[in-house]
């Protein structure tokens, strides 16, 4: 396996990566600054998904308005815009007082709900468009995990997968996702690494809906794990092989998830 040299700083940076929790990567991800947009509804939007990608779990209070502010890059009353707008949809409840704030409303299965309707809501063509983006980057992650990663960094994720035990489906999405995007950490690139959260981020309300398929958690356990074999034996080809199949496999799942719910299944 080659190793990488040269790039100090860079892995550096990518060991802050592995060492900061997925939620608040995914945290990260979310509330990444809009752009000049800044329109309400692009607002609510973001943080609707911040919600049902369960970056924060029901009852968890959101960042005040005016650090949501400063990370969406928009004026604050375009924040409150937006937070009236999810008051409104059931999304967050707000309480006043020295420890008030926004605080998530939905529990669990009803964030399920909420992400199934927009499964059911979204057009085939954009789903399956989202799928080749996920693979790619994801193969990209670890094409480039193979050239750089030390055998320590591979077992030291592999040792972590083969802990997730869970049998609550929320926690072991919680604890799968950190594995995922520790292997995109592998990967010792700071721009692909980001990439993948961000891409890992929009996709995560759909891959909620398969983890109370046992089955469905096997397979992705198992095919993590024949990508961290390969990974560590430094073979791209084994790599992409297992990002395809698994992505196959996922949005087989999903379209046909799709199909019962708009037959009313």
């Amino acid at each position: 396996m080659k190793q990488l040299t040269g790039h100090s700083d860079l892995r550096t940076g990518m060991q802050q990566h592995l060492e900061t929790p997925a939620a608040t990567r995914l945290r990260h991800a979310a509330l990444a600054p809009l752009g000049e947009e800044g329109r309400v509804e692009l607002v609510a939007s973001r943080l609707i998904q911040t919600i049902t990608t369960g970056a924060f779990a029901q009852g968890e209070r959101l960042p005040a308005e005016q650090e949501l502010a400063e990370l969406l890059g928009v004026a604050i009353i375009t924040v409150r815009g937006a937070l009236s707008h999810l008051r409104q949809r059931g999304y967050i409840e707000t309480k006043r007082g020295r420890v008030g704030g926004s605080f998530v409303k939905p529990s669990y299965q009803r964030i399920l709900e909420l992400n199934a309707a927009a499964l059911k809501d979204t057009p085939r063509i954009a789903l399956s468009d989202l799928g080749i983006h996920y693979d790619v980057i994801t193969t990209a992650c670890g094409v480039y995990a193979c050239r750089r990663a030390t055998t320590t960094e591979i077992d030291t994720v592999l040792q972590v997968l083969e802990s997730i035990n869970s049998s609550d489906p929320q926690v072991w999405r919680r604890q799968i996702t950190d594995v995922q995007l520790e292997i995109a950490a592998l990967s010792q690139s700071v721009r692909l690494t980001n990439e993948h959260i961000n891409v890992h981020t929009e996709c995560l309300p759909f891959f909620s809906l398969q983890d109370s398929d046992q089955d469905r958690r096997e397979q992705t356990r198992a095919n993590l794990v024949k990508k961290l074999e390969a990974i560590r034996g430094g073979d791209e080809s084994a790599v992409a092989d297992v990002v395809h199949t698994d992505s196959k496999q996922t949005m087989r799942w999903l379209l046909e998830q799709q199909s019962l719910l708009k037959n009313g299944g």
